[in-house]
């Protein structure tokens, strides 16, 4: 049976899949990441990884993987396959396509960035299916985008793309580990959040999840610090869409777990900002922690040849 190695690799966990012709996901599989042991460890534990799996569809399916997708943070060139940068895993310049390609038999192996490659997902098989132009922005520790255009995602010019987190809102806000003072994601990522709640309720424990649920119980205190955080979120929002004129605007992340605690006053925000725009579909993401590995997936069936006809453009989830 023909099928793709799928392997999503963040910096606590791993998530493997293999993905069948028709899109199945015929088997996955997690383990830890192990950062704590050193980069030349964890990338000794993603080859592993991808051995076993290719193993695994040897055994189970007859055949090995026809190709393999690999979703990586921080920098990443994707056109020469090198994961160039990534504070929470300490690698740099690692040709990690290269190193799979080899450990994997000579099959054609992708590259992406985690959250490019989560948005490509989202925008193909997820909350933004159908839609020409889309951009996911992912609230989590960070934020980070993809900009989605008729069924890819754009890196730009050197593996940028999509960076919105680093949009300034506040001039001469917070320092931002960038560089720079006021980016969005001081103000509006999950990891803001729960610093500027657990400073506003006296308890250092306290998170984003725990602000929502304040929020929600009607507590003044919660309902200020959310609206801070929507209010710059917003102001990011329209100056993406000002640029990049999205149909669909995906939001994502461990922030939009809030449901529309987060939605309901971020779309009143975002209209209230937009004078001559148009405003996209402001629209929750649909595949949870699975974007990543299906996004994988999706980049290495990419790298087969499209007049395969055991290879449709989609997958299913």
């Amino acid at each position: 049976m023909k099928h793709v190695i799928a392997l999503d690799v963040g910096g606590t966990g791993m998530k493997a899949a293999l993905v069948g012709a028709d899109g199945e996901l015929l088997h996955r599989s997690r383990r830890a990441t192990g950062r704590e042991r050193g980069p030349d460890a964890v990338v000794a534990d993603i080859l592993d990884f991808a051995a076993e799996l290719r193993a695994h569809g040897v055994r189970r399916y007859g055949e090995p993987a026809s190709a393999a997708g690999v979703a990586v943070p921080g920098i990443v060139d994707e056109a020469e396959g090198i994961a160039v940068y990534a504070a929470n895993l300490g690698w740099r310049d690692v040709p990690l396509r290269a190193l799979l390609t080899e450990r994997l038999g000579g099959v054609p192996v992708a590259l992406g960035h985690d959250v490019r490659t989560g948005g490509l997902a989202e925008g193909r098989v997820g909350a933004g299916r159908g839609a020409d132009r889309f951009l996911f922005v992912a609230l989590g520790t960070g934020i980070a985008g993809a900009i989605g255009i008729d069924g890819r995602v754009e890196a730009g010019a050197h593996g940028f793309a999509g960076e919105i987190g680093h949009i300034v809102v506040r001039p001469q806000g917070a320092p931002c580990p960038c560089g720079q003072r006021g980016c969005l994601e001081r103000f509006a990522s999950a990891a803001a959040v729960s610093e500027a709640w657990a400073a506003a309720c006296g308890d250092p424990g306290a998170d984003a999840a725990d602000c929502a649920k304040a929020v929600e119980s009607g507590d003044v205190r919660a309902r200020r610090v959310w609206q801070e955080a929507v209010d710059a979120l917003a102001d990011g929002l329209v100056t993406a869409l000002t640029l990049l004129d999205p149909r669909t605007l995906i939001i994502g992340g461990g922030l939009a777990e809030a449901g529309e605690t987060l939605f309901t006053p971020l779309r009143e925000a975002v209209r209230r900002r937009v004078t001559f725009q148009k405003t996209p579909s402001l629209v929750p993401a649909a595949l949870g922690d699975t974007a990543g590995c299906l996004g994988a997936g999706l980049l290495a069936r990419d790298l087969i040849d499209t007049t395969d006809p055991s290879y449709p453009s989609e997958v299913t989830t």
